[in-house]
């Protein structure tokens, strides 16, 4: 909430807590496909990201598939199985809000 009582906008969501995982799951995976494309998170994604198209996904996992870099709005590409290598595990950031 803001101070005259108004609840905050999507557009000036700012994450409270940033974690650092120890072990891989899928909210790892998805946290790295986002950065590796240049993003924070979902969140920054879909507020910043105003020509970004919608987030496509593997239908068989959830896993995203495709995603718009944010430095020069080209597209990355996800194969549909795991790509968090374990060696990057530390190194993703999981935002909180």
């Amino acid at each position: 909430m803001s101070h005259n009582g108004q609840k905050a906008t999507a557009m000036t969501a700012q994450p409270v807590k940033m974690t650092r995982p120890k072990h891989w799951d899928e909210a790892v995976e998805e946290a790295y496909r986002f950065q590796k494309a240049g993003w924070r998170d979902a969140v920054e994604y879909q507020t910043l990201g105003t020509n970004a198209p919608p987030i496509e996904r593997w239908p068989h996992n959830g896993y995203i598939k495709k995603l718009t870099r944010k430095v020069d709005g080209f597209f990355y590409y996800y194969n549909r199985n795991r790509e968090c290598p374990d060696r990057d595990i530390h190194r993703t950031k999981l935002y909180e809000y």
